[in-house]
Protein backbone atom coordinates (compact mmCIF):
# COMPACT_ATOMS: atom_id res chain seq x y z
CA UNK A 1 0.00 0.00 0.00
CA UNK A 2 2.60 2.44 0.69
CA UNK A 3 4.83 1.68 -2.45
CA UNK A 4 1.76 2.42 -4.37
CA UNK A 5 1.29 5.79 -3.01
CA UNK A 6 4.94 6.64 -3.30
CA UNK A 7 4.48 5.63 -6.78
CA UNK A 8 1.38 8.01 -7.46
CA UNK A 9 3.46 10.76 -5.38
CA UNK A 10 6.16 10.24 -8.46
CA UNK A 11 3.94 9.92 -11.15
CA UNK A 12 1.52 13.34 -9.95
CA UNK A 13 5.12 14.76 -8.75
CA UNK A 14 6.58 14.00 -12.80
CA UNK A 15 2.95 15.67 -14.11
CA UNK A 16 2.85 18.47 -12.39
CA UNK A 17 6.55 18.89 -13.34
CA UNK A 18 5.74 18.51 -16.95
CA UNK A 19 2.20 20.58 -16.39
CA UNK A 20 4.56 23.51 -15.28
CA UNK A 21 7.35 23.04 -17.95
CA UNK A 22 4.63 23.17 -20.54
CA UNK A 23 2.46 26.28 -18.96
CA UNK A 24 6.08 28.39 -18.73
CA UNK A 25 7.38 27.36 -21.99
CA UNK A 26 3.65 28.39 -23.30
CA UNK A 27 4.05 31.73 -21.40
CA UNK A 28 7.40 31.80 -23.00
CA UNK A 29 6.55 31.31 -26.78
CA UNK A 30 3.03 33.54 -26.42
CA UNK A 31 5.27 36.36 -25.30
CA UNK A 32 2.72 37.00 -22.29
CA UNK A 33 4.01 41.09 -20.99
CA UNK A 34 3.54 40.12 -17.38
CA UNK A 35 5.27 36.69 -17.12
CA UNK A 36 8.26 38.14 -19.29
CA UNK A 37 8.37 41.33 -16.31
CA UNK A 38 7.95 39.96 -13.44
CA UNK A 39 8.96 36.29 -13.52
CA UNK A 40 11.08 35.00 -16.84
CA UNK A 41 13.58 38.64 -16.97
CA UNK A 42 14.14 38.67 -13.40
CA UNK A 43 15.20 34.80 -12.93
CA UNK A 44 17.70 35.43 -16.02
CA UNK A 45 18.99 38.23 -14.64
CA UNK A 46 20.02 36.46 -11.65
CA UNK A 47 21.21 33.56 -13.59
CA UNK A 48 23.81 35.50 -15.89
CA UNK A 49 25.89 38.74 -16.06
CA UNK A 50 24.52 41.45 -17.86
CA UNK A 51 26.86 41.05 -21.10
CA UNK A 52 26.46 37.33 -20.97
CA UNK A 53 22.61 37.62 -21.43
CA UNK A 54 22.85 40.30 -23.81
CA UNK A 55 25.44 38.03 -26.12
CA UNK A 56 23.18 35.27 -25.70
CA UNK A 57 19.69 37.10 -26.24
CA UNK A 58 21.39 38.31 -29.53
CA UNK A 59 22.10 34.29 -29.85
CA UNK A 60 18.76 33.00 -29.65
CA UNK A 61 17.42 35.90 -32.05
CA UNK A 62 19.86 35.02 -35.04
CA UNK A 63 18.78 31.24 -34.90
CA UNK A 64 15.28 32.63 -35.43
CA UNK A 65 13.80 32.25 -31.29
CA UNK A 66 11.58 34.40 -31.35
CA UNK A 67 8.15 34.69 -28.78
CA UNK A 68 4.78 34.70 -31.15
CA UNK A 69 3.75 38.31 -32.47
CA UNK A 70 0.18 38.71 -33.14
CA UNK A 71 -0.33 42.23 -32.79
CA UNK A 72 -1.32 44.29 -36.06
CA UNK A 73 0.36 48.10 -36.32
CA UNK A 74 -2.67 50.46 -36.26
CA UNK A 75 -2.82 52.93 -38.97
CA UNK A 76 -2.54 55.61 -36.53
CA UNK A 77 1.35 54.62 -36.12
CA UNK A 78 2.52 55.02 -39.40
CA UNK A 79 4.89 57.51 -40.10
CA UNK A 80 6.75 58.81 -43.02
CA UNK A 81 9.90 60.93 -42.47
CA UNK A 82 13.04 61.12 -44.31
CA UNK A 83 11.76 60.00 -47.33
CA UNK A 84 10.93 56.73 -45.83
CA UNK A 85 7.86 54.88 -44.44
CA UNK A 86 7.49 53.38 -40.87
CA UNK A 87 4.77 51.20 -40.23
CA UNK A 88 5.28 52.03 -36.52
CA UNK A 89 7.88 54.65 -34.91
CA UNK A 90 9.23 51.92 -32.35
CA UNK A 91 12.59 50.82 -32.94
CA UNK A 92 15.76 49.22 -31.55
CA UNK A 93 18.53 51.21 -30.63
CA UNK A 94 22.00 51.10 -32.09
CA UNK A 95 24.15 48.87 -29.05
CA UNK A 96 22.01 45.76 -29.13
CA UNK A 97 23.09 44.45 -32.70
CA UNK A 98 26.04 45.58 -32.45
CA UNK A 99 27.16 43.20 -35.30
CA UNK A 100 23.45 42.93 -37.48
CA UNK A 101 23.20 39.20 -36.65
CA UNK A 102 19.52 39.63 -35.66
CA UNK A 103 17.92 41.80 -37.91
CA UNK A 104 15.24 39.78 -39.04
CA UNK A 105 14.08 38.32 -35.93
CA UNK A 106 14.04 41.57 -34.15
CA UNK A 107 11.33 42.96 -37.34
CA UNK A 108 9.51 39.84 -35.96
CA UNK A 109 9.35 41.36 -32.58
CA UNK A 110 7.24 44.42 -33.91
CA UNK A 111 10.00 46.87 -34.42
CA UNK A 112 9.31 49.00 -37.02
CA UNK A 113 13.01 50.20 -37.70
CA UNK A 114 16.23 48.07 -36.92
CA UNK A 115 19.53 50.30 -36.30
CA UNK A 116 22.42 47.83 -36.41
CA UNK A 117 25.79 48.95 -35.34
CA UNK A 118 27.80 50.90 -33.80
CA UNK A 119 30.14 49.48 -36.50
CA UNK A 120 34.07 50.52 -36.52
CA UNK A 121 36.15 50.34 -39.58
CA UNK A 122 38.24 47.64 -38.34
CA UNK A 123 37.58 45.04 -35.86
CA UNK A 124 37.90 45.90 -32.34
CA UNK A 125 37.33 44.14 -28.89
CA UNK A 126 36.22 47.16 -27.27
CA UNK A 127 36.91 48.12 -23.27
CA UNK A 128 38.18 45.33 -20.31
CA UNK A 129 35.18 43.15 -19.01
CA UNK A 130 33.15 43.78 -17.03
CA UNK A 131 32.11 46.56 -18.89
CA UNK A 132 28.24 46.52 -18.66
CA UNK A 133 26.32 46.83 -15.10
CA UNK A 134 22.37 46.42 -14.61
CA UNK A 135 21.06 49.01 -12.00
CA UNK A 136 18.18 46.65 -11.01
CA UNK A 137 16.93 49.22 -8.20
CA UNK A 138 16.48 52.31 -10.87
CA UNK A 139 15.60 50.10 -14.33
CA UNK A 140 18.79 51.42 -15.38
CA UNK A 141 21.93 49.92 -17.45
CA UNK A 142 25.66 51.35 -17.39
CA UNK A 143 27.91 50.31 -20.29
CA UNK A 144 31.28 51.24 -21.15
CA UNK A 145 31.70 48.67 -24.01
CA UNK A 146 33.67 50.81 -26.31
CA UNK A 147 32.43 50.15 -29.43
CA UNK A 148 33.09 46.39 -29.29
CA UNK A 149 33.00 45.68 -33.11
CA UNK A 150 33.54 42.92 -35.45
CA UNK A 151 34.36 45.89 -38.40
CA UNK A 152 32.86 46.93 -41.39
CA UNK A 153 33.66 44.10 -44.34
CA UNK A 154 32.30 41.49 -41.95
CA UNK A 155 28.67 43.54 -40.95
CA UNK A 156 28.56 44.23 -44.77
CA UNK A 157 28.91 40.33 -46.04
CA UNK A 158 26.18 39.52 -43.45
CA UNK A 159 23.96 42.38 -44.26
CA UNK A 160 24.53 41.83 -47.96
CA UNK A 161 23.32 38.23 -47.98
CA UNK A 162 20.04 39.39 -46.89
CA UNK A 163 20.01 42.68 -48.87
CA UNK A 164 17.19 41.03 -51.21
CA UNK A 165 14.74 40.43 -47.71
CA UNK A 166 15.72 43.95 -46.39
CA UNK A 167 14.36 45.64 -49.60
CA UNK A 168 11.26 44.41 -49.07
CA UNK A 169 11.04 45.15 -45.73
CA UNK A 170 11.85 48.59 -46.52
CA UNK A 171 9.13 48.32 -48.95
CA UNK A 172 6.93 47.14 -46.24
CA UNK A 173 7.93 49.77 -43.76
CA UNK A 174 11.17 48.60 -41.74
CA UNK A 175 13.81 50.29 -42.87
CA UNK A 176 17.42 49.62 -41.30
CA UNK A 177 19.56 52.04 -40.47
CA UNK A 178 23.08 51.83 -39.40
CA UNK A 179 25.38 53.60 -36.85
CA UNK A 180 28.90 54.20 -37.71
CA UNK A 181 31.92 55.23 -35.60
CA UNK A 182 35.28 55.25 -35.56
CA UNK A 183 38.36 53.17 -33.91
CA UNK A 184 39.68 53.25 -30.40
CA UNK A 185 43.27 54.23 -32.06
CA UNK A 186 42.36 55.92 -35.17
CA UNK A 187 44.28 59.44 -35.74
CA UNK A 188 41.69 60.16 -38.29
CA UNK A 189 38.41 60.02 -37.67
CA UNK A 190 36.68 61.61 -40.51
CA UNK A 191 38.70 58.73 -42.69
CA UNK A 192 37.00 56.22 -40.38
CA UNK A 193 33.06 57.82 -41.25
CA UNK A 194 33.79 57.93 -44.57
CA UNK A 195 35.01 54.60 -44.70
CA UNK A 196 31.75 53.69 -43.14
CA UNK A 197 29.69 55.37 -45.55
CA UNK A 198 31.34 53.91 -48.73
CA UNK A 199 31.06 50.38 -47.58
CA UNK A 200 27.54 50.32 -45.72
CA UNK A 201 26.07 53.86 -47.00
CA UNK A 202 24.47 51.21 -50.27
CA UNK A 203 22.91 49.00 -48.02
CA UNK A 204 21.73 51.33 -45.66
CA UNK A 205 18.02 53.42 -45.13
CA UNK A 206 19.57 55.94 -43.36
CA UNK A 207 23.56 55.90 -41.55
CA UNK A 208 23.99 57.43 -38.02
CA UNK A 209 26.80 59.59 -37.66
CA UNK A 210 27.70 58.19 -34.07
CA UNK A 211 29.89 61.48 -32.01
CA UNK A 212 28.56 61.53 -28.74
CA UNK A 213 29.36 57.63 -27.34
CA UNK A 214 31.18 58.26 -23.33
CA UNK A 215 33.32 55.38 -24.03
CA UNK A 216 35.75 55.97 -27.04
CA UNK A 217 38.23 58.91 -25.66
CA UNK A 218 38.22 62.30 -27.37
CA UNK A 219 35.19 60.95 -29.29
CA UNK A 220 32.24 63.31 -28.39
CA UNK A 221 34.67 66.47 -28.56
CA UNK A 222 33.74 66.07 -32.76
CA UNK A 223 30.14 67.54 -31.38
CA UNK A 224 32.19 70.72 -31.18
CA UNK A 225 30.66 73.40 -33.73
CA UNK A 226 33.87 73.82 -36.56
CA UNK A 227 34.68 69.93 -35.69
CA UNK A 228 31.40 68.75 -36.58
CA UNK A 229 30.81 71.09 -39.31
CA UNK A 230 34.05 69.79 -40.95
CA UNK A 231 33.36 66.15 -40.15
CA UNK A 232 29.44 66.13 -41.71
CA UNK A 233 30.69 68.66 -44.83
CA UNK A 234 32.83 65.05 -45.76
CA UNK A 235 30.36 62.79 -44.64
CA UNK A 236 27.41 63.68 -47.01
CA UNK A 237 29.86 64.69 -49.79
CA UNK A 238 30.69 61.08 -49.79
CA UNK A 239 27.03 60.06 -49.15
CA UNK A 240 26.34 62.02 -52.24
CA UNK A 241 29.07 60.52 -54.40
CA UNK A 242 27.82 56.52 -53.69
CA UNK A 243 27.58 54.84 -56.75
CA UNK A 244 24.11 53.16 -57.87
CA UNK A 245 20.48 54.82 -56.50
CA UNK A 246 20.29 54.28 -52.77
CA UNK A 247 21.85 57.41 -51.22
CA UNK A 248 20.44 56.55 -47.53
CA UNK A 249 19.59 59.83 -45.06
CA UNK A 250 22.53 60.87 -42.81
CA UNK A 251 21.74 61.96 -38.66
CA UNK A 252 23.87 62.22 -36.34
CA UNK A 253 23.52 61.16 -32.62
CA UNK A 254 24.61 63.68 -29.83
CA UNK A 255 25.08 63.51 -26.47
CA UNK A 256 22.61 64.06 -23.45
CA UNK A 257 25.47 66.00 -21.75
CA UNK A 258 25.77 69.35 -23.84
CA UNK A 259 25.47 72.74 -22.61
CA UNK A 260 23.42 75.20 -24.29
CA UNK A 261 25.84 76.81 -26.63
CA UNK A 262 26.77 73.10 -27.62
CA UNK A 263 22.96 72.44 -28.55
CA UNK A 264 22.78 76.11 -30.50
CA UNK A 265 26.11 75.03 -31.89
CA UNK A 266 24.86 71.62 -33.55
CA UNK A 267 21.19 72.93 -34.49
CA UNK A 268 23.17 75.98 -36.48
CA UNK A 269 25.38 72.94 -37.88
CA UNK A 270 23.09 70.61 -39.33
CA UNK A 271 20.52 73.20 -40.21
CA UNK A 272 22.80 74.57 -42.01
CA UNK A 273 24.33 71.98 -43.76
CA UNK A 274 20.83 70.23 -44.59
CA UNK A 275 21.59 67.23 -42.86
CA UNK A 276 18.35 65.08 -43.08
CA UNK A 277 18.16 64.03 -38.73
CA UNK A 278 18.98 64.09 -35.94
CA UNK A 279 19.38 61.30 -32.95
CA UNK A 280 18.55 62.53 -29.25
CA UNK A 281 20.15 60.86 -27.26
CA UNK A 282 23.70 58.32 -26.41
CA UNK A 283 24.38 57.51 -22.82
CA UNK A 284 24.54 59.97 -20.19
CA UNK A 285 27.62 60.49 -17.88
CA UNK A 286 25.74 62.27 -15.11
CA UNK A 287 25.02 60.37 -12.00
CA UNK A 288 21.03 61.55 -10.70
CA UNK A 289 20.97 61.39 -7.01
CA UNK A 290 17.46 59.14 -7.10
CA UNK A 291 20.05 56.67 -8.30
CA UNK A 292 19.56 53.18 -5.82
CA UNK A 293 21.93 50.48 -6.79
CA UNK A 294 25.15 50.20 -5.53
CA UNK A 295 26.65 49.70 -9.03
CA UNK A 296 25.60 53.71 -9.56
CA UNK A 297 29.52 54.68 -9.38
CA UNK A 298 30.32 52.46 -12.94
CA UNK A 299 32.52 54.19 -15.22
CA UNK A 300 30.32 54.82 -18.53
CA UNK A 301 27.21 55.71 -20.07
CA UNK A 302 24.13 55.34 -17.98
CA UNK A 303 20.75 54.19 -19.72
CA UNK A 304 17.02 53.42 -18.75
CA UNK A 305 14.66 55.07 -16.65
CA UNK A 306 17.10 57.44 -15.00
CA UNK A 307 17.79 59.00 -18.64
CA UNK A 308 14.38 59.55 -19.48
CA UNK A 309 13.68 62.98 -18.43
CA UNK A 310 17.21 64.25 -19.51
CA UNK A 311 16.62 62.80 -22.83
CA UNK A 312 13.00 63.63 -23.25
CA UNK A 313 14.29 67.30 -22.48
CA UNK A 314 17.01 67.46 -25.09
CA UNK A 315 14.37 66.37 -27.21
CA UNK A 316 12.35 69.55 -26.82
CA UNK A 317 15.41 71.91 -26.83
CA UNK A 318 17.12 70.43 -30.25
CA UNK A 319 13.05 70.26 -31.87
CA UNK A 320 12.74 74.08 -31.24
CA UNK A 321 16.14 75.48 -31.76
CA UNK A 322 15.73 73.55 -35.26
CA UNK A 323 12.64 75.05 -35.43
CA UNK A 324 10.99 71.43 -35.97
CA UNK A 325 12.66 71.41 -39.32
CA UNK A 326 14.95 68.46 -38.36
CA UNK A 327 13.42 65.47 -38.06
CA UNK A 328 14.43 63.69 -34.27
CA UNK A 329 14.62 59.75 -33.37
CA UNK A 330 13.85 60.29 -29.37
CA UNK A 331 16.12 57.63 -27.36
CA UNK A 332 16.60 57.39 -23.50
CA UNK A 333 14.09 55.50 -21.39
CA UNK A 334 11.73 54.45 -23.24
CA UNK A 335 9.75 51.84 -21.97
CA UNK A 336 5.93 52.29 -21.83
CA UNK A 337 3.28 54.11 -24.38
CA UNK A 338 3.63 57.23 -21.97
CA UNK A 339 7.46 57.65 -22.57
CA UNK A 340 7.56 57.52 -26.14
CA UNK A 341 4.40 59.91 -26.24
CA UNK A 342 6.22 62.42 -24.64
CA UNK A 343 9.20 62.09 -26.57
CA UNK A 344 6.78 62.68 -29.60
CA UNK A 345 4.95 65.42 -27.95
CA UNK A 346 8.74 67.16 -27.24
CA UNK A 347 9.00 66.99 -30.94
CA UNK A 348 10.44 63.21 -31.91
CA UNK A 349 9.01 61.74 -35.27
CA UNK A 350 10.29 58.23 -34.16
CA UNK A 351 11.63 56.52 -31.04
CA UNK A 352 14.07 54.01 -29.91
CA UNK A 353 14.34 51.54 -27.12
CA UNK A 354 16.73 49.13 -25.57
CA UNK A 355 16.97 49.06 -21.96
CA UNK A 356 13.66 48.33 -21.66
CA UNK A 357 14.09 44.93 -23.26
CA UNK A 358 16.99 44.22 -20.37
CA UNK A 359 13.59 44.73 -17.77
CA UNK A 360 11.01 43.49 -19.78
CA UNK A 361 11.80 41.33 -22.40
CA UNK A 362 10.48 41.18 -26.39
CA UNK A 363 6.69 41.57 -25.06
CA UNK A 364 7.55 44.98 -24.04
CA UNK A 365 7.71 45.85 -27.92
CA UNK A 366 4.12 45.57 -28.52
CA UNK A 367 2.70 46.59 -25.29
CA UNK A 368 4.21 50.13 -25.76
CA UNK A 369 2.93 50.14 -29.48
CA UNK A 370 -0.41 49.29 -27.75
CA UNK A 371 -0.26 51.81 -25.50
CA UNK A 372 0.96 54.63 -27.44
CA UNK A 373 -2.21 54.02 -30.22
CA UNK A 374 -4.38 54.15 -27.16
CA UNK A 375 -2.84 57.16 -25.60
CA UNK A 376 -2.72 59.03 -29.00
CA UNK A 377 -6.47 58.70 -29.39
CA UNK A 378 -7.48 59.60 -26.10
CA UNK A 379 -5.55 62.55 -26.79
CA UNK A 380 -7.44 63.35 -29.97
CA UNK A 381 -4.57 62.66 -32.16
CA UNK A 382 -5.53 60.30 -35.28
CA UNK A 383 -1.47 59.92 -35.82
CA UNK A 384 1.68 59.90 -34.60
CA UNK A 385 2.48 62.49 -37.29
CA UNK A 386 -0.45 64.95 -35.62
CA UNK A 387 1.28 64.32 -32.44
CA UNK A 388 5.07 65.45 -33.08
CA UNK A 389 6.07 68.78 -31.28
CA UNK A 390 2.47 69.32 -29.69
CA UNK A 391 4.19 70.68 -27.30
CA UNK A 392 5.40 73.11 -29.01
CA UNK A 393 2.23 74.52 -30.67
CA UNK A 394 0.94 78.21 -31.04
CA UNK A 395 -2.26 79.03 -29.62
CA UNK A 396 -3.51 82.91 -30.63
CA UNK A 397 -0.02 83.08 -31.72
CA UNK A 398 1.82 82.84 -28.77
CA UNK A 399 4.05 79.96 -28.26
CA UNK A 400 3.83 77.62 -25.47
CA UNK A 401 6.92 76.92 -24.09
CA UNK A 402 6.26 74.13 -22.05
CA UNK A 403 8.59 72.41 -19.19
CA UNK A 404 8.70 68.63 -20.85
CA UNK A 405 9.07 67.48 -17.27
CA UNK A 406 5.48 69.16 -16.27
CA UNK A 407 4.33 68.07 -19.48
CA UNK A 408 4.59 64.47 -18.42
CA UNK A 409 2.84 64.58 -15.16
CA UNK A 410 -0.16 66.76 -16.89
CA UNK A 411 -0.21 64.02 -20.02
CA UNK A 412 -0.33 61.22 -17.23
CA UNK A 413 -3.11 62.79 -15.59
CA UNK A 414 -4.69 63.75 -18.87
CA UNK A 415 -4.63 60.19 -19.73
CA UNK A 416 -5.49 58.56 -16.45
CA UNK A 417 -9.07 57.23 -17.55
CA UNK A 418 -7.11 55.13 -20.75
CA UNK A 419 -6.70 51.57 -19.38
CA UNK A 420 -3.31 50.52 -20.63
CA UNK A 421 -1.44 47.22 -19.67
Amino acid sequence: MAAQLKERLKDAVKILGCGSALFLGYLTVSGDERFYASALMPVLQKLMGAETAHVMAVRLLSLGLVPRNRYQDPASLEVNVMGQRFRNPLGIAAGFDKHGEAVDALYRLGFGFVEVGTVTPKPQEGNPKPRVFRLEADQAVINRYGFNSCGLLAVQERLKSRACVQSELTRAGTPLGINLGKNKLSTDAAADYLEGVRILGPLADYLVVNVSSPNTPGLRNLQGKEELRHLLEKVLKERDSLKGTNRPPVMVKIAPDLSQQDKQDIAEVITELGLDGLIVSNTTLSRPETLQDPKKNETGGLSGQPLKELSTRVVWEMYSLTKGKVPIIGVGGVASGQDALDKIRAGASLVQLYTALVYQGPPVVNKIKRELHELLMAQGFTSVSEAVGADHRTSEGVTLLHDPQKDCAHHKAKSAAVSVS
